[in-house]
């Protein structure tokens, strides 16, 4: 723990997203002095980038406790929680409220873009009385602060990770950047122009890629010419179809269920084994990725969507005493914990200030950024880590170490809620949804399969052709499966 004589220090920490808020609001009830650095000049700024994108998991996994009951205390009223928010819903129905509250908004200073971290009068290399020495926090404009900890949740939005197969940028990536996209485009917005009635190729295979393929399958209802191609590495997409109707987050099956449809019927065209060696423009509107993985393969596109996740950028912390996992570069006691080879977002174990730690006294790594290269982070996680961070800092070590978190995970069978969560993230209403389960029961005997059901329901309803195959999707999976009884 941090020495006595660094008491009247502020903890620092680093983004108001929604894990370096949480963390705010957690030392805020616990009397923790604290001030909040974000680089951005509002609250949540990489949120606000994806604020077209709906989550697949609802408002109970994606709000914080200590959030919540400061929120409660100014009279706020909670959202449902249930409901399936946007990015947009997110910043506007909590995360702005929360860092508009008194006791957080005196503590946050925007545009404060943090460039390097060190102790002070210390390198990296002395170790006699190094937990006694305060942090230095060094900014862009070159002002230094005194910190007695640091709570480092910049997160990963601004690396995002390259085309190139192995790692590397692909040979003439950094050429044909004006032609790739990354993350998560705004395809029914600002970003409809560069993919309706053209090419895109979406790279990459979590649920990024599977909400932009979706979103672009439904564009191209209304955009005639909009093809989409999905290339992965893998030779096998099962993977990225996910838990479907076992899954305890309905709207993530259903994002897996959805795009599964989308393969089987040919309405997105699966590139599987292409890894990208080199990305080639070709004139002034279109380029080429190539793929030498047992044998040359090539696509044309109007349009790279790099859907392949981010990593985290160490640098502001070179002086300081890491220890970090050679593979999935995240603290080395969490690393096997969230290994994406053996673990999904809901098999994760809840972790707190101990496997955070590092040689380093005081200094952690929170949310998103802790996790490394792996991509099984959700914000609930994040949450309980700073709890337990932010008891340890104010010297609860019983309550720090008491780490219960029940996350969602595969093995809920729940035809109702997964139907009415894509319904919801389609636009549908929910006597629109309830709508369809009577027309399809009516179908049920003379189809043969629950999909065909449901597709004919559909067309009976004149809901559109998309929606049609995503829901016929998750029904396929809930009914057409042996013993299946549709609970």
């Amino acid at each position: 723990m941090v020495d006595q004589s660094l008491d009247q220090l502020p903890v620092a920490v680093i983004g108001a997203g929604p894990i370096g808020l949480a963390a705010a609001a957690h030392l805020a009830e616990r009397d923790v002095p604290f001030v909040v650095l974000e680089a951005g000049d509002t609250p949540a700024a990489a949120v606000r980038a994806w604020s077209h994108v709906q989550l697949f998991s609802p408002w109970e996994y994606n709000t914080d406790p200590a959030g919540r009951r400061l929120l409660a205390e100014a009279g706020w009223q909670e959202p449902d929680a249930g409901e399936l928010p946007t990015g947009g819903d997110l910043v506007k129905q909590y995360l702005q409220p929360l860092a508009e509250l008194p006791a957080l908004a005196a503590h946050i200073r925007y545009g404060a873009t943090v460039t390097a971290l060190s102790r002070l009068g210390i390198d990296r290399l002395r170790t006699a009385d190094r937990e006694k020495a305060p942090f230095v926090v060094r900014l862009s404009d070159g002002e230094e602060l005194l910190a007695r900890a640091v709570i480092d949740a910049s997160g990963t939005w601004r690396q995002p990770n390259v085309v190139g197969a192995n790692g590397l940028p692909a040979h003439g990536e950094h050429d044909a950047a004006a032609w790739i996209t990354h993350g998560l485009p705004d395809v029914f917005g600002a970003d409809r122009d560069q993919h309706a009635g053209r090419h895109t190729v979406v790279v990459g295979a979590g649920h990024s890629a599977a909400n932009t393929l979706l979103a672009l399958a439904e564009l191209a209802d209304s955009a005639p010419g909009t093809t989409i191609t999905w290339a992965i590495r893998s030779a096998d997409p099962a993977a990225s179809f996910g838990g479907g109707s076992d899954d305890e987050l309905p709207a993530r099956g259903a994002l897996g269920s959805g795009l599964k449809m989308l393969v089987d019927t040919g309405r997105v065209t699966l590139a599987a084994n292409f890894r990208t060696h080199s990305i080639r423009r070709l004139g002034d509107d279109q380029v080429e990725l190539i793929s030498l993985n047992g044998g040359e393969q090539t696509i044309t596109a109007d349009r790279i969507v790099a859907a392949t996740g981010f990593r985290p950028d160490y640098s502001i912390s070179d002086e300081l005493r890491l220890e970090l996992d050679p593979i999935m570069s995240a603290p080395r006691a969490l690393a096997p914990l969230i290994d994406p080879n053996q673990h999904s977002c809901g098999t994760v174990t809840p972790h707190g200030y101990r496997e955070l730690a590092h040689p380093e006294p005081g200094y952690f790594i929170v949310g998103m950024k802790s996790y490394g290269r792996a991509p099984t982070f959700l914000m609930l996680t994040g949450y309980e880590q700073v709890r337990s961070i932010a008891a340890a800092l104010a010297g609860d070590l019983e309550s720090a170490q008491s780490v219960e978190l029940q996350l969602p995970e595969t093995g809920v069978c729940s035809v109702t809620a997964g139907g009415e969560a894509i319904a919801l993230r389609l636009g549908l209403t929910k006597d629109q949804h309830e709508q369809l389960l009577h027309v399809t029961a009516k179908y049920l005997g003379t189809s043969s399969s629950a999909a065909e059901a449901v597709l004919s329901a559909a067309t009976e309803l004149g809901i559109d052709h998309t929606a049609a195959l995503q829901l016929a999707a998750y029904a396929a999976d809930q009914f057409d499966a042996p013993g299946a009884t549709g609970c």
